[in-house]
């Protein structure tokens, strides 16, 4: 048998690996920098502008939006009063002079004259009391028929918005007694129902009572005029001297829009303007 298979030998050696380390002087290596991530000034620079743009724009947009809408607002006020309303040099509608103070002309927004009037329970009211709600003051007369014209569409807008506690409208009647009021109230949003002849209260509200049983969405005010006048004293001092009128007034109680003559309430216009009073803080 030869060495190589005896198997008291030892198995070949294979061979090995070995790294062998380069000499150099380690004294005067220069430490190994770690790799980092290098970026151009010029690329900050460009990114930096990028960014601001960007920043301005979107502060911009912020910026056009709410003015935008404000200007909407304006503009559907304006179609609203702007009708049989003398234009001041600003461009707005002027108001009545016993409107303005000093009693020169002027434009909205002014504080409302206050006024205390009865309601048809003969509860006192005053239309500060109404302060922290939007008010629309509607000035009418039972022996108005424009104006009677005008109220299924006001009672139709004020249906429309009755859910909601920050607004209200009143309709001031120049009328010297309720019988008259309502009776024209139901003629208007009821035909038919209104009684014959002359009108006293109890057929008026019995009949009232039955063709609305609800009432009304709006709250009606009398403003009995003097002697045989047929304007009551509260509509003459605002220095109104013709009806319909209105006004709509704003949280604080200032003027924002004036009416002259009867109006739609229920176009889309007559809605965007009221809602941006109503909807301002």
């Amino acid at each position: 048998m030869s060495a190589v298979e005896s198997s008291g030998s030892s198995p070949p050696t294979l061979p090995v690996a070995i790294a062998i380390e380069k000499p150099h002087d380690r004294a005067d290596a220069s430490p190994r920098r770690p790799r980092g991530i290098v970026i151009d000034p010029r690329v900050m620079f460009v990114g930096g502008a990028v960014a601001l743009i960007g920043v301005a724009v979107f502060a911009l947009f912020l910026w056009m939006v709410p003015n935008a809408a404000a200007h909407e607002v304006q503009a559907a006020c304006r179609t609203l009063t702007q009708r049989e309303a003398q234009i001041g040099a600003d461009g707005l509608p002027l108001l009545n002079p016993a409107l303005c103070p000093g009693g020169s002309a002027c434009s909205a927004p002014v504080p409302a004259p206050d006024f205390t009037a009865q309601d048809v329970t003969g509860k006192t009211v005053k239309l500060s009391d109404f302060r922290g709600k939007v008010v629309l003051l509607n000035f009418w007369a039972s022996w108005c028929n424009v104006c009677k014209e005008e109220k299924p569409r006001l009672n139709a807008m004020a249906a429309e918005l009755a859910n909601r506690d920050d607004f209200v409208v009143l309709a001031l009647a120049s009328d010297h007694n309720w019988a008259d009021a309502l009776t024209a109230i139901l003629e208007s949003l009821a035909p038919g129902a209104a009684p014959q002849g002359k009108p006293t209260m109890e057929k008026v509200s019995a009949a009232f009572r039955q063709a609305l049983p609800d009432g009304t969405p709006f709250k009606v005010l009398l403003d009995p005029p003097e002697g045989d006048e047929n304007i009551g004293k509260i509509t003459a001092a605002w220095g109104i001297t013709k009806v319909p009128e209105s006004a709509l007034i704003d949280r604080q109680g200032n003027i924002r829009a004036y009416f002259v003559n009867k109006r739609d309430w229920t176009l889309p216009v007559a809605e965007t303007c009221l809602r941006s009073v109503i909807d301002a803080r």
